[in-house]
């Protein structure tokens, strides 16, 4: 496991839990405004925390922290993710897994092995504006949708989320992807934030009024939809 990060408390990351965040390394998405850059766009293995650090954490913090934020970068990169699993779990946390979707069937693999408790899956944009999103041209949007049905179909708790940039997301993009993955599942927008190491500059967030209007515009197809991160 590529680990760079370890957030040693989120009252916010993992809902009803007070958790740890871990950060893997490595993405296959170029996301202009990434707040985890680091992670995505020059990845170091020497910069790898040990493994048996992160284990003697999660073990002195048994009892007292109730579940692991396994985000990234796109955890689902790494090979030994599933062992890695099994080793939080048999330590009796209960685990949340960040993803892009764009690993279904290791999504599905985990699900069904009873490894994760909790998904969040980043909706990034409506369908037709994707590939700019992501920094990829012409992307095949199959594999995200496979995910999108996966969870649509209530395998395990979960929310899609999307974080909105002023210079990628505007009033037709809520609407679309609204209609796309309209359901009654949790959808939170997320308020950006220049982190000051994004893989692009000069992006920027829109006011608190502007994302209460896209959440008012989001809820005729999502009702449980709501903000985070903004004031």
């Amino acid at each position: 496991m590529n680990i760079q990060g370890l957030q040693k408390l989120t009252l916010l990351d993992y809902p009803g839990q007070l958790a740890c965040t871990i950060f893997t390394a490595g993405c296959n998405f170029r996301c202009p405004f990434c707040h985890n850059a680091p992670l995505v766009t020059h990845v170091d293995e020497s910069c790898n925390i040990p493994m048996e650090e992160i284990f003697s954490f999660l073990k002195k913090r048994q009892g007292v922290l109730g579940g692991v934020c396994i985000s990234g970068g796109e955890p689902c990169l790494q090979p030994d993710l599933y062992e890695f699993m099994q080793e939080v779990k048999g330590l009796g946390y209960k685990i949340k897994l960040d993803t892009n979707g764009s690993f279904p069937e290791k999504l599905r693999e985990l699900v069904e092995a009873k490894l994760v408790d909790y998904v969040a899956m980043d909706i990034k944009n409506s369908a037709r504006k994707y590939p700019e999103t992501i920094g990829i041209e012409a992307y095949d949007l199959s594999r995200i949708e496979e995910s999108i049905e996966y969870l649509m179909s209530n395998v395990v708790p979960f929310e899609f989320r999307t974080t909105v940039v002023r210079e990628f997301h505007k009033k037709d993009d809520f609407l679309d992807i609204a209609r796309w993955i309209a359901g009654d599942e949790p959808y939170f927008l997320q308020g950006f934030e220049d982190s000051g190491d994004l893989i692009c500059e000069g992006l920027h967030g829109y006011t608190k009024e502007i994302m209460d209007q896209a959440v008012n515009l989001v809820r005729e197809q999502i009702p449980n939809t709501a903000l985070r991160g903004v004031e």
